[in-house]
């Protein structure tokens, strides 16, 4: 299994598919959960979580933490104060700035739902005995750091463009 995850000869021997297809099994029951209880989309729950976290943040800090481009996030941002679930204040001297932050109804719902989604979570990991979970989370930290470093290294480049299919400069590139 490890030497697979070095030298992956197969979409299932890469680390990011699997942990994709993790991602994918695990968040299901939080996606039914967040949206057929409570109406809110996953993207909208980070969100949430994140101002709950951190208190009031400026839209661009927010899409860091909530590792989004600034459009989607604009974009959740805009569902979550249509719902009344977050306010947006500008900050005072400065007009063009804002910062976004959790209204009563937006703290009633993180406290309603995030221990339901830690529960959830628990379940998830309770397969785990203390020794691989302590590894498991010494992994994911390795895990997080290297990618830090490769994204700042690899590929400064070149930026990516989902809108335009991703493999369109590489034809138009060949020869």
């Amino acid at each position: 299994m490890t030497l697979s995850l070095r030298q992956p000869a197969h979409l299932d021997d890469l680390l990011n598919y699997r942990v994709l297809r993790l991602h994918a099994l695990g968040g299901a029951p939080v996606i039914r959960l967040l949206e057929g209880r409570y109406g809110i989309a996953r993207r909208e729950w980070r969100l949430i979580a994140l101002l709950a976290a951190r208190g009031p943040l400026s839209p661009s800090a927010l899409a860091e933490a909530a590792q989004l481009d600034r459009p989607r996030t604009s974009r959740a941002a805009g569902v979550l104060l249509g719902k009344g679930l977050a306010q947006r204040t500008l900050v005072s001297g400065d007009g063009r700035r804002a910062v976004l932050a959790l209204t009563d109804a937006g703290r009633q719902l993180h406290a309603q739902v995030f221990p339901q989604i830690a529960d959830l979570n628990a379940r998830l990991v309770s397969v785990l005995d203390d020794a691989s979970l302590a590894v498991l989370e010494q992994a994911l930290a390795a895990l997080t750091a290297q990618a830090q470093r490769l994204n700042g290294e690899l590929a400064q480049d070149v930026r990516a463009d989902r809108r335009a299919g991703g493999s369109r400069r590489v034809r138009r590139q060949a020869p």
